[in-house]
C-alpha cells in the first residue's frame, strides 16, 4: 500500500481481525442477476439503466469491502441521486422482498457495507447524494446529503469561514451517511465528540420507503423520542440515512501541534490530566503511539523524519485549537511543558514550527496502520476503555499477550483523550504470519475482548459491529442490552431487509 500524501488521500487506521491484503487479486463472484429480472426491470424504470448496475465487471468495487475480508455477490448495484429516488428503491424492494445493503465511500473496516454470498442481496449506493444544500452561518449548521465525502464538508464549511471538525484517515474518500451510519470518531473527538454529537438533525428513508424529515437544526427539541440517534449508528439497518444538519464551529485563529516523550502510558494520561487542566477546551488532539508504533514507521517509511534525537517509550502528540492568537496558544502550551517538565511527566518534546512540521507529526501518527500493514499480518482492535483504566489495561492485556503468544509484538496506539485504542497484535519477528494468525487470532481476540468487558470497555469504539464483530458482541453484551436492540430492529424492520445480517445479525 502506498503512503498517503497528505491526509485527504490517507486510509482508515485499523480494525479487526487480520490484515487480509493477501485477498486483494480475487476477482469479484460473478453475479447472478439477470436484466429480465422484474426487480431489475423496475429499478431500472425509476433510476435509469445507468443507475443500475448488474454485471460483475461494473459491480466489483461495490461487493468488495475496504480490506478485502468480505467479497460478496449482489442482484443489483443501486445509485439513486435524490432521496426520492432513495425511497422508491426502497419501495421497489419491498415489493419484490428484496433485502438492500446502504454503502457510502465502501472505507468501512467492520464488513457493514458489504452483502453477502447470496446473490439475493442489492447494495443501495448513495454516491450521487453529494449536495451541499444549506450553510448557516449564525446558527453555526450544514446540511448535506449523505454521498458527500467528508473532505468535502469540510471545504465548504471553510469557505463559509467555519469549521467542521471531524477528522479522520479515511476523510478523502468516506462519506457523511457512512460517518452517521457508523457513528465514526476520529482525531477531534476530545474536543468536538464523534459524529452523533456533530448532528443535529436527519432525513431518513425508512423501511417502508417513507421519508422523515427531521433536518431541524435546534439544539434544544424536546418533543418525544429522540428518533435521529437510533438511526446514528445503526449502520443501516433501521433505515437509510439521506441527509443531515451538522454542526459547525469558528475557525480557529492558530493551531500548535507537538510531540512529547513520556515514559509509559501511565505517564501519559497524567500529562493529559495537566494538559485538560492548563487548556480546557483548547485541547483538540491528545494522541498516544509507542516506541514500536514509530519504529514500524521508520522501517517502512525511512523518508519519515523522527524528530527526537534518542528513541522513548511512548510518544504523545497534542493539538492546541486557539481563538484568541498563535502566541496565545504557544505561550499556553509553554507553560504547560515546563509544569510537565518539573513534574516529571515529560522526558522530552518539540514544538512544530509551521504548518509543514505540523503536518509532518500528524503524518507519523497516520502512517502507523500503513506501516503495520507494510510488517505483516496482523490482528486488530479498536476498543475503548474509561480513560482513567488505560494505563492498566495496557500493562495486564500485554501480559495476557506475552503469556499466551510468546514473540507477539504490540502496535498500540490511538486516541487516548477519549479512551479509544487501536490494539493491534504484530506477529513475531521472522515468523510464520500465516500459521501465527491461524493458530492464535481467534484465542487472543477473545482475550483481548474478554480484558476490555473486565475493564467496563467497549470492543467496537468507532469502527461499528457490520458481520465482524456480530458473535463477539452477542457474547458480551448483556441479554437484556441485546434484547432492546432486537425489539428495536423488529419495530422498524419487521420484514429484516434494511442490511440483513449486520450489527445483531440475523440472515434473510
Amino acid at each position: 500500500m502506498n503512503p498517503p500524501t497528505d491526509s485527504r488521500t490517507g486510509h482508515p487506521d485499523s480494525s479487526d481481525g487480520s490484515n487480509l491484503s493477501d485477498l486483494s487479486d480475487r476477482a469479484a463472484v460473478p453475479s447472478r442477476s439477470n436484466p429480465a429480472d422484474p426487480f431489475v426491470a423496475e429499478c431500472i424504470a425509476a433510476l435509469g439503466a445507468s443507475n443500475v448496475l448488474i454485471t460483475a465487471t461494473d459491480m466489483a468495487s461495490y461487493l468488495t469491502d475496504w480490506r478485502k475480508r468480505y467479497i460478496g455477490q449482489a442482484r443489483a448495484v443501486l445509485r439513486p441521486g435524490s432521496t426520492e429516488e432513495v425511497a422508491e428503491a426502497v419501495r421497489i424492494a419491498a415489493r419484490h422482498d428484496v433485502a438492500l445493503v446502504p454503502q457510502g465511500g465502501n472505507t468501512g473496516l467492520s464488513g457493514g457495507a458489504t452483502p453477502d454470498e447470496s446473490g439475493t442481496q442489492a447494495v443501495l449506493s448513495l454516491g450521487r447524494l453529494r449536495a451541499v444544500r444549506s450553510i448557516d452561518p449564525a446558527n453555526n449548521t450544514i446540511t448535506v446529503e449523505a454521498g458527500c465525502i467528508l473532505a468535502e464538508v469540510q471545504d465548504a464549511a471553510r469557505a463559509a469561514g467555519r469549521l467542521f471538525p471531524l477528522s479522520l484517515a479515511a476523510e478523502g474518500s468516506c462519506t457523511i451517511g457512512g460517518n452517521l451510519a457508523t457513528n465514526a470518531g476520529g482525531t477531534a473527538v476530545l474536543c468536538y465528540g464523534t459524529t452523533r454529537e456533530l448532528c443535529l438533525g436527519l432525513e431518513v428513508v425508512t423501511p417502508a420507503g417513507e421519508i422523515w424529515n427531521g433536518l431541524r437544526g435546534l439544539r434544544k427539541d424536546n418533543t418525544g423520542y429522540d428518533l435521529r440517534d437510533l438511526f446514528i449508528g445503526a449502520e443501516g439497518t433501521l433505515g437509510v440515512i439521506t441527509a443531515a444538519v451538522m454542526k459547525l464551529y469558528p475557525q480557529p485563529a492558530a493551531q500548535v501541534t507537538a510531540l512529547a516523550a513520556v515514559s509509559s502510558p501511565h505517564a501519559a494520561l497524567k500529562l493529559l490530566e495537566l494538559a485538560q487542566g492548563a487548556a480546557g477546551p483548547l485541547l483538540t488532539g491528545f494522541e498516544l503511539m509507542s516506541d514500536f508504533c514509530l519504529e514500524l514507521v521508520r522501517r517502512h517509511f525511512p523518508q519519515m523524519r523522527y524528530p527526537f534525537a534518542q528513541r522513548y517509550p511512548q510518544v504523545v502528540l497534542l493539538e492546541l485549537s486557539d481563538n484568541e492568537s498563535e502566541a496565545h496558544a504557544r505561550g499556553l502550551f509553554e507553560g504547560m511543558m515546563e509544569t510537565a517538565f518539573d513534574d516529571g511527566l515529560v522526558l522530552d518534546a518539540v514544538v512544530a514550527e509551521s504548518l509543514t512540521a505540523s503536518r509532518a507529526f500528524w503524518d507519523l501518527r497516520e502512517h502507523i496502520p500503513l506501516a503495520q500493514a507494510e510488517e505483516g499480518l496482523n490482528i486488530k482492535h479498536d476498543i475503548a476503555v474509561p480513560i482513567s483504566r488505560i494505563g492498566h489495561f495496557i500493562d495486564y492485556t500485554d501480559a495476557l499477550i506475552a503469556a499466551a503468544a510468546p514473540g507477539a509484538r504490540m502496535v498500540v496506539f490511538g486516541h487516548l483523550g477519549d479512551g479509544n485504542l487501536h490494539y493491534n497484535v504484530q506477529t513475531p519477528e521472522g515468523g510464520d504470519a500465516r500459521a501465527f494468525l491461524n493458530r492464535y487470532q481467534e484465542q487472543l481476540n477473545r482475550l483481548v475482548y474478554d480484558s476490555v468487558v473486565a475493564h467496563h470497555g467497549s470492543i467496537s469504539a468507532e469502527h461499528g459491529l457490520g458481520r465482524l464483530k456480530i458473535e463477539d458482541n452477542a457474547r458480551t453484551k448483556s441479554a437484556v442490552e441485546l434484547g432492546l436492540m432486537r425489539t428495536l430492529k423488529q419495530a422498524l424492520d419487521p420484514h429484516g431487509r434494511m442490511n440483513p445480517g449486520k450489527v445483531i445479525g440475523g440472515v434473510r
